[in-house]
């Protein structure tokens, strides 16, 4: 079993900037992916950022390009991913994910591990 915690959201206006971290922890595996998803009210739950073991490779959603960062410190096990410039469409719960391969996937199915979700709230 693997634990994902996510943290850092909230409620902020349009504009303003948030960063949201996702601890790893449990399940013992060398190089896994992991990668951001995120879900608003009554919508599908859609694909935002992803990263290789080694943060050499990334992956956006081209709604987000330009205004998010996602990057990793393995020494802590843990996932962020930085958000500027946040619309009030951005408006949803996130999730990061875990897979036991170092390869990253823009698909959820890809993803063997999830954590409970953050809110994040943009106001207009």
């Amino acid at each position: 079993q693997v634990q994902l915690v996510e943290s850092g959201g909230g409620l902020v206006q349009d504009g303003d900037s948030l960063r949201l971290s996702c601890a790893a922890s449990g399940r013992s595996f060398s190089r896994p992916a992991m990668g951001w998803f995120r879900q608003a009210p009554g919508e599908e739950r859609e694909f935002v950022a992803a990263i290789t073991w080694n943060g050499g490779t990334v992956y956006y959603a081209d709604s987000v390009k330009g205004r998010f960062t996602i990057s990793r410190d393995n020494a802590k096990n843990t996932m962020y991913l930085q958000m500027n410039n946040l619309k009030p469409e951005d408006t949803a719960v996130y999730y990061c994910c875990w897979r036991p391969s170092a390869v990253a996937s823009t698909s959820r199915a890809a993803y063997n591990y999830w954590g409970q979700g953050t809110q994040v709230t943009v106001s207009s």
